[in-house]
């Protein structure tokens, strides 16, 4: 494991139990020793799932096998290994997963088509199956019922280069749990969801209005995320309701509960993708950008990643160099509707440019002042319309 980033909380939250989960992490050996490397989360018979997918057009084998068994909504198992991500491994990387499920069915008494899969890791190299029949098993005997100490082991049996367990919990005003973890620290421009995210809560939902609350969640959260531009063969988000607490079910996306868990499953959603940016390798600042007067949200979101993607800009931000032309620069290559003469730049709060020129109030000195904390903010205003945008990234160090 790397040195821990600069940016990473100080402790690991300590996540809220969720009714119905079961949780058992083993050390496989499947790359790493001396630490847990598959996670394995047992759920209750009719638990529904949703689930989003990378849409790189080399996904992984488990990435195939999930997005085909997730129209029956329903889920018993989850199934995590890391350091291998069994993706472009061709005919073996498909026994592999099919080995995997029919291995934990046996242990657990479900079906296959009821468990689903995740790797993270190396690319292009097979799942040793001799340890898949060997490892699977044992593991599968460690279960127990989620708590503080077992999401965190959870979290940190999914990590590969991330140099901090990534968890949030968020509790609905009816009393619905909400808990999730994540990993990712390289590879992230996720494409429809992260690296790899596992959300689970204990309130009853239809899995048609789970899939809905997870694909909006995932626009405002995920997919507003990158560290360096690239979209990983495995990112998924699956999302899990064991319909084991107290509340009452949620069958319409109209149903006020809906909204509520909407807002939570948000809030842990981008807490969680704010710690894989915070934790992108190499980073000594979390960037905020957020791009204003657009002429629509998905104009704002292009050019706000436009900037945050711009190696310039992210090397200037490393640097704490107040070099603002790099912004009018990555504005500009956005290819979206934006008015030159209108365009108003801010580093922090300091406004930087304005009416196509330099702003004549500007201070170098403040905006550099800003440079030189953790969390940095720049917005822009392109001066075409009403809508708006807001990304998260981090710097380019050496």
């Amino acid at each position: 494991m790397s040195a821990v980033s600069p940016l990473a909380p100080k402790v690991f939250p300590e996540l809220a139990q969720v009714a119905g989960v079961e949780i058992a992490t083993h050390a496989a050996g499947i790359r790493y020793t001396g630490r847990d490397d598959v996670l394995i989360v047992r759920m209750p018979e009719n638990t529904a799932v949703a689930g989003v997918f990378t849409q790189s057009l080399c996904a992984s084998a488990p990435v195939d096998w999930c997005k085909r068994i997730l129209p029956s909504g329903r889920a018993r198992a989850l199934v995590v290994n890391s350091g291998n991500a069994n993706a472009f491994t061709g005919s073996a990387g498909e026994s592999a997963t099919a080995l995997t499920a029919s291995v934990i069915a046996h242990a657990l008494g479900v079906a296959p088509d009821e468990i689903h899969l995740a790797s993270t890791g190396v690319i292009g190299e097979s799942l040793p199956e001799d340890v898949l029949s060997a490892e699977l098993p044992l593991a599968a005997k460690a279960l127990e019922p989620s708590s503080a100490v077992s999401w965190s082991a959870a979290a940190n049996a999914i990590r590969t280069t991330d140099t901090f367990a990534k968890g949030a919990s968020e509790t609905t005003p009816s009393g619905a749990t909400v808990t999730g973890i994540a990993k990712g620290s390289g590879m992230i421009a996720p494409d429809m969801a992260t690296m790899l995210g596992f959300v689970f809560t204990d309130a009853s939902v239809d899995p048609a209005v789970l899939q809905q609350l997870l694909s909006r969640s995932t626009v405002g959260s995920y997919n507003r995320i990158t560290v360096d531009s690239d979209t990983s063969t495995s990112d998924t988000v699956l999302l899990f309701a064991t319909g084991a607490g107290d509340t009452p079910p949620v069958t319409s996306i109209d149903d006020p509960a809906a909204a509520e868990l909407q807002h939570a499953l948000d809030v842990v959603n981008l807490d969680l993708a704010h710690q894989i940016v915070r934790d992108g390798e190499g980073a000594s600042k979390f960037v905020e950008v957020t791009v204003q007067g657009a002429t629509s949200e998905e104009s704002a979101s292009t050019i706000a990643l436009a900037i945050a993607n711009s190696p310039l800009v992210k090397t200037a931000i490393a640097a704490e160099d107040a070099n603002w032309g790099r912004l009018v620069m990555a504005v500009g290559k956005a290819g979206e509707p934006a008015n030159r003469d209108d365009l108003k730049i801010w580093i922090g709060d300091e406004l930087v440019a304005e009416d196509g020129m330099q702003s004549p109030t500007y201070d170098e000195a403040l905006a550099t002042a800003h440079l030189q904390h953790d969390d940095v903010v720049v917005r822009v205003d392109v001066g075409v319309g009403d809508h708006s945008a807001t990304v998260w990234t981090c710097d380019l160090t050496h």
